[in-house]
């Protein structure tokens, strides 16, 4: 499966991705966040000169609340959208729709894959 969304240059950036196991944080991040956010998460990844603005370093998450990483915030985001420049959109550009697209019948595993996500981004922190 590819997804991909228009770059400001109105070409398509394409990221090839695979289902990924719902209780594997660091899986899902690889595959879904690592292109824009970068492997380490600081914002560097190979589509984030695509983006509107620069993708968030997600190390310093804890650091921007008073050291207090903001967990709900994030599971927030991952389940309805930012609105952030870099996104252009309410919905992350690309994975916003994946979690979107499991049946709700399946309410559970959009759930797991979040919380999952939001617990993985949690041990990036810097310290």
């Amino acid at each position: 499966m590819a997804w991909g969304y228009a770059a400001p240059n109105n070409t398509k950036l394409v990221i090839p991705v695979d289902r990924t196991n719902p209780t594997d944080g660091k899986l899902m991040y690889q595959s879904y966040c690592a292109p824009c956010h970068g492997v380490d998460g600081r914002g560097h990844g190979p589509a984030a000169a695509a983006m509107k603005a620069a993708p968030a370093d997600l190390t310093q998450l804890a650091r921007m609340n008073r050291g207090r990483y903001p967990d709900s915030h994030i599971a927030s985001v991952l389940q309805f959208g930012a609105s952030l420049p870099a996104h252009g959109s309410a919905a992350m550009p690309v994975w916003g729709h994946l979690f979107d697209r499991i049946d709700p019948a399946q309410s559970q595993e959009k759930a797991l894959r979040i919380g999952n996500l939001t617990h993985y981004l949690e041990t990036m922190q810097a310290q």
